[in-house]
Order: structure tokens, then C-alpha cells, then sequence
């Protein structure tokens, strides 16, 4: 079975014990994304989100695994998930969806399927979560709601602060979305080293 693994965030910086076939190329679906979503290290992660998303060029590689249950235990692991019912799945050979994948971003589901028949695989996976942005902040999520979110972070935590903006900064070039413009107006990144001339 040929099963691609769509990433957009710290997949393809931190593969950890990922198996992969081929390394992620920018040639995965065009996905709606967002750094909704609220990690339990106060990081703003990037999320599939059909409500506050822009699409974006997604990441794809090829698992090494040819099983899609070994493939999404594998995913499991990597993500540090107690189960795989985080994990979206879009088999074509079966027509089979994961459930929380549907639930939470349906249209999402069906351009993964659609792409990844023309993309010649039999099956994608990616990671499905939910949000929890509204449970580990004081209000829904917006762009203005995650800033005020990142301020607070760096005057109660600057070490969490760091982490968290250098997840922003580490996102692939593709992944262009107002949380990582307004990001990166109210914190430019740092200029980068000049070269010494001989």
C-alpha cells in the first residue's frame, strides 16, 4: 500500500522517529491552516481549521510503512497521541474516512481524497486535531486573541514565549496565514548572521 503522510508544520523540521520513504516536498494538497490550536507547552500549533484557515500549500512524503494500521501507529507515536483517533485518514481503496477528521474539517477530507488519488497513493494521513484554544484561553480564537495570547506569554513565561514564536518562524515558506504575518510585524525575526569576507 502507498501511503502518503501530508505535513505542514514541525513534521518536517522534527520527524523524530517518523518513518518515511522520501523526504516532504511542497506537493501536498492546498489545505485551510491556522496556529489555532493551544499545545499543552503554550505553543500556538498549526491546525486544519475550515473556519479561520488559509489555504496553504501543504507538505507530502511517502511512508515507509506499507500497512496503514503500522503507518498510523507510527503517526501516533510521533505526535505523542494516546490513541489514532487524532489521526486523519483518507483511504481510497476503501472509501473509509476517520470520523474525528470529518467532524472537524469535512471539506479538508475530501481534498486530501481527491488529492491523493490523483497523487497516485491508495491512502493519506495527517494529523486532525482539535483546537483547544477556547479551553486553554480566556476567549475564541482570532487573530487579535492570539496575539494577546503571545503577549501574555512573554511577560509570564518567557522561556514558553520563545518556543512558541520559534514554532511560528520555523513553519515551511508555504504556510503564509494572518497569525504568521502579525507574528512576525509585532516580532521581526532577527536579521540573519553576515558572512565573514575573506
Amino acid at each position: 500500500m502507498n501511503i502518503a503522510i501530508i505535513g505542514w508544520g514541525s513534521l518536517l523540521w522534527d520527524p523524530q522517529d517518523l518513518q518515511l520513504a522520501t523526504p516532504f516536498q511542497p506537493t501536498g494538497p492546498n489545505l485551510p491552516v491556522e496556529f489555532c490550536g493551544v499545545s499543552k507547552d503554550h505553543r500556538l500549533t498549526l491546525l486544519i481549521d475550515e473556519a479561520f484557515g488559509t489555504l496553504c500549500q501543504t507538505y507530502a512524503a511517502t511512508s515507509a510503512a506499507t500497512q496503514l494500521d503500522e503507518a498510523l501507529e507510527n503517526l501516533r507515536q510521533r505526535e505523542g497521541m494516546s490513541t489514532t483517533n487524532d489521526i486523519g485518514v483518507a483511504d481510497i481503496t476503501t472509501g473509509h474516512r476517520s470520523p474525528a477528521a470529518i467532524a472537524r474539517h469535512p471539506h479538508a477530507v475530501e481534498t486530501i481524497a481527491d488529492w491523493t488519488a490523483h497523487a497516485g497513493y491508495d491512502a493519506a494521513i495527517w494529523t486532525a486535531l482539535e483546537s483547544h484554544f477556547e479551553t486553554r484561553t480566556p476567549e475564541p480564537f482570532s487573530v487579535t486573541a492570539a496575539l494577546r495570547f503571545l503577549e501574555q506569554l512573554a511577560d509570564q513565561d518567557p522561556q514558553a514565549f520563545t518556543r512558541a514564536l520559534t514554532y511560528i518562524r520555523r513553519a515551511p515558506p508555504t504556510i503564509q496565514t494572518p497569525v504568521r504575518q502579525a507574528a512576525s510585524a509585532q516580532w521581526p525575526d532577527p536579521p540573519a548572521p553576515e558572512r565573514a569576507t575573506l
